[in-house]
């Protein structure tokens, strides 16, 4: 009897400090990873800090689909037999730390994902908005509009990645699965921010490689990024954004910008041979114009929200090539997203989504791959969201003894999230 009084208040004390802990789970400058982050893109610029002491912040994500997608192509290669059943759980676990005023730090790991089932490391950054911890007072006319952030982070390039799954991280994303063509990569560097009046600017530069190593030092070279935007509440009912973006190298031995997402795609083993496997196989139904050695490539970013209707927008160009590759080649992406959120705290939404990629592929082919998503979704809480979504996609313009020659994958996945 004793041992069991003895748990009970051990049980008791855990969860009364849990509560007391989970009264004030904010911080400054942060994007909220539940209902509240939903159409914010970089983290908020506030000059009224308030840092008490170091406070640690331990979140999470856990995401699970139902698939039933069925998928074909002109059977000059064989495609692996896929059914109606659920895919693999995916999990992040997030520490987000106030360390001083102005300062946190935020890292994310893959507890499960799609790629690697083992938990790892996704990245992380230490950002700054004050300079008291230097010095009170430093520069602090030019802190009220400057962020600086460091760290093997996720670059800021373009404007779709905040709306993007980002392995179990779905609260933001209005659909399931990502763009054909998705910009994403986690590499070492630095960018810095100046806000003001509604106007963004952002210059970074990072070592332009995934995979961190201190050999070869000839083959990489600096990667340069870039933002210029407007981002502003107009009216009570009427916001308006619109943000250019740049992201260049000219010296790598691998160019990650389109295929670094280790956590996988969204459409499981979807226009794959007969020897895939989920995890060795994690791109499927992705786009990567494999321009591998250089690369240059804008992404313009319109979002207009007038009450609950709103407007997302993606045109993206790329521009590269293979190191045996004479001339450049081209890849050009166009998406459209129209949403509807409606209910007395928007808690219920329905939306399309139309994405296309035109393409040069190093093989000579000029190829089409067209998407239309049409779904919705339910906050059951700000924590808890239920999706629904029907994807067709249509490939058009592969070599006739090619996988996606005459190739489509349909139907329809449901999607429920947790994220705090």
């Amino acid at each position: 009897m004793k041992k069991y009084i003895k748990y009970g208040v051990f049980a008791i004390t855990c969860m009364v400090g849990l509560w007391g802990y989970s009264q004030n789970r904010n911080l400054d400058n942060y994007r909220q990873p539940d209902k509240n982050g939903v159409n914010v893109f970089e983290s908020p610029k506030d000059t009224a800090l308030t840092f008490d002491g170091v406070k640690v912040r331990v979140g999470g994500s856990s995401t699970l689909q139902f698939q039933a997608v069925d998928h074909e192509n002109s059977g000059a290669v064989e495609l692996i037999e896929i059914g109606d059943n659920f895919n693999l759980a995916t999990a992040n676990l997030d520490l987000d730390v106030a360390l001083a005023k102005g300062v946190r730090m935020h890292l994310r790991t893959y507890l499960s994902s799609r790629h690697h089932p083992e938990p790892y490391v996704k990245g992380g950054y230490f950002q700054v908005d004050n300079l008291d911890f230097i010095s009170p007072g430093l520069l602090e006319d030019a802190m009220k509009y400057v962020t600086v952030k460091v760290g093997h982070m996720e670059n800021n390039y373009g404007d779709a990645h905040f709306r993007r799954t980002d392995n179990a991280q779905a609260m933001h994303n209005p659909f399931v699965g990502n763009l054909i063509m998705d910009a994403f990569t986690t590499e070492v560097g630095g960018e810095v921010y100046f806000r003001k009046n509604g106007f963004l600017g952002m210059f970074g530069l990072s070592n332009g490689k995934l995979n961190q190593a201190v050999n070869n030092p000839g083959t990489t070279g600096a990667s340069i990024l870039a933002k210029l935007g407007y981002d502003k509440q107009l009216t009570d009912d009427f916001r308006f954004r619109l943000t250019g973006s740049m992201y260049s190298t000219g010296k790598s031995g691998n160019v990650y910008l389109y295929s670094a997402d280790r956590s996988g795609s969204r459409y499981y083993l979807v226009m794959e041979n007969t020897e895939a496997s989920t995890s060795g196989n994690f791109r499927s139904g992705r786009f990567d114009p494999g321009m591998r050695n250089e690369i240059t490539a804008f992404m313009v970013n319109p979002f207009l929200k007038y009450k609950g209707f709103e407007f997302f927008g993606t045109f993206e160009q790329a521009k590269g090539k293979l190191e045996a590759e004479a001339d450049d080649r081209t890849a050009t992406q166009l998406a459209g997203e129209l949403i509807y959120r409606f209910g007395k705290t928007e808690n219920f939404y329905l939306g399309t989504r139309y994405n296309t990629v035109n393409a040069d592929t190093a093989a000579g082919e000029d190829i089409t791959i067209d998407r239309f998503q049409l779904g919705g979704g339910v906050f059951l809480t700000k924590n808890i969201l239920a999706k629904i979504e029907y994807v067709n996609q249509q490939y058009d313009g592969f070599d006739p003894a090619s996988i996606f020659s005459e190739g489509e994958f349909k139907g329809v996945l449901l999607e429920a999230v947790i994220s705090f």
